[in-house]
C-alpha cells in the first residue's frame, strides 16, 4: 500500500469542485479504508503513517490516493479541510 501524492492539473481542480468537503482540526487518529479516497486538498498539512511504517507527509495544493485497504494512522498538524471522492 502506497499513498499517492501530486499536484493536481486543472482539470482534476475543476472535478473536485462537485465532491463532498471534509474538515478536521489538529488532532490523531487510526483509520482504514475500505475503498479508496481521492482528495485534494484546500487548506492545512497533515501526515499519514502506514502500517508499514511509511510516512506521507501532504498540505495544501496536494492532490492525494488513499489506496482501498490501506491501515493508517492520520496526524494532523494544522486544521485540514479537503474535497473527497471515494471511488
Amino acid at each position: 500500500m502506497q499513498t499517492k501524492i501530486s499536484k493536481p492539473t486543472p482539470q482534476q481542480i475543476t472535478a473536485a469542485e462537485n465532491w463532498g468537503t471534509w474538515e478536521k482540526e489538529i488532532s490523531e487518529f487510526p483509520l482504514e479504508y475500505d475503498t479508496q479516497e481521492t482528495c485534494y486538498i484546500l487548506e492545512g498539512e497533515a501526515e499519514v503513517i502506514e502500517a508499514d511504517g511509511a510516512v506521507a507527509h501532504f498540505g495544501a495544493g496536494d492532490w492525494v490516493v488513499f489506496p482501498a485497504g490501506l491501515k493508517c494512522t492520520w496526524k494532523i498538524t494544522r486544521p485540514i479541510k479537503k474535497r473527497y471522492l471515494f471511488n
